[in-house]
């Protein structure tokens, strides 16, 4: 009776001790995986560009310097873009000029645009290399895409943004037609002019004589200018020119490099070179806005229908 009484007491005793063992299991992999969140600042430098895509914008409102530049870059404190197609790549080894100062702490990013002044915007990442700039002050997001200079295709946003190109010089005066061709009334045009602001897409021309500085061209004749694609060709454009009182004019626009271009004309099989003169940096030339044509109402257009942002202000007091 006592050897059957000390087994039970040995018994209870082991199974006291299982229940109160616990087995922990440590999850190397979700340790080994685990990130700090990063900061603001890591986050704007993460990539050396941000391509801003002006199609993904949500609000009725618009942020100049967004609304004008194709990317922008954070170094250090230094706010640069891309502005211009021509020398896009190359100018400022491929981050532009420098157009302000910025400060970003707790998600927000605060601007010191050289022109503009003050702005601010709320960060949001949105995925691996998408943040989203939410302005409260005119309750308008632009979405960003983070690019290395090293894969960045330069040369699809020149092409794909032809008509901008375009409005970059003063003038393009006709420096070549060739010696084939029937004749016709477009020979008489030696200065072309696209205009930046308003619809997007307005031109002027004129017949002076070759050599005339475009500061003193009297324009002619004016109207509106398209630009479109050509299936199959990325280097290949389309140029109409509507005018006001005449017919239209057709052509097939090449691209010779960032200072000419070559137009086609196939109803009278004759090409012309136009040179591009008087080369509009915008923003600033030095340390002045450079606004001799139409430089300080530059701006791409966006060609979505423009909605409701249902971002929340939370700077709201």
């Amino acid at each position: 009776m006592k050897t059957i009484k000390l087994l039970s007491g040995f018994a209870l005793i082991a199974l006291l001790f299982t229940s109160c063992y616990t087995e922990v299991i440590v999850d190397d992999y979700a340790y080994d995986n685990y990130q700090e969140p990063i900061t603001v600042n890591q986050l704007l430098n993460s990539y050396e560009l941000w391509y801003v895509d002006i199609n993904e914008t949500i609000g009725y409102g618009e942020t100049p310097f967004l609304q004008m530049a194709f990317t922008v870059s954070f170094r250090n404190g230094n706010l640069f873009a891309n502005n211009n197609l021509v020398g896009i790549g190359s100018q400022g080894n491929g981050y532009g000029i420098q157009i302000g100062y910025y400060n970003a702490y707790d998600m927000i990013l605060d601007i010191d645009h050289d022109i503009d002044g003050y702005d601010s915007f709320d960060v949001y990442q949105i995925d691996y290399n998408t943040i989203e700039l939410y302005n409260p002050f005119n309750d308008t997001s632009y979405f960003l895409h983070g690019y290395q200079r090293s894969n960045f295709d330069y040369d699809y946003v020149f092409y794909d943004n032809i008509q901008y190109f375009l409005q970059e010089y003063e003038a393009w005066e006709k420096t070549y037609t060739s010696n084939f061709g029937a004749l016709n009334e477009f020979d008489n045009e030696n200065f072309l002019q696209f205009l930046s602001g308003g619809n997007d897409n307005n031109f002027r021309s004129s017949q002076d004589p070759e050599g005339t500085n475009p500061n003193n061209i009297y324009w002619d004749y004016s109207g509106l200018y398209g630009v479109n694609d050509v299936n199959g060709n990325m280097y290949l454009k389309t140029l109409t020119l509507d005018y006001d009182y005449f017919d239209n004019e057709f052509f097939e626009l090449s691209i010779v490099n960032d200072q000419r271009v070559e137009l086609y004309h196939p109803s009278s099989g004759t090409v012309y070179e136009f040179t591009g003169r008087g080369y509009i940096q915008y923003l600033k030339v030095g340390q002045t806005t450079d606004r001799s044509k139409t430089s300080g109402e530059k701006k791409r257009k966006q060609h979505t229908r423009k909605k409701d942002n249902p971002r929340e202000n939370t700077r709201e007091k």
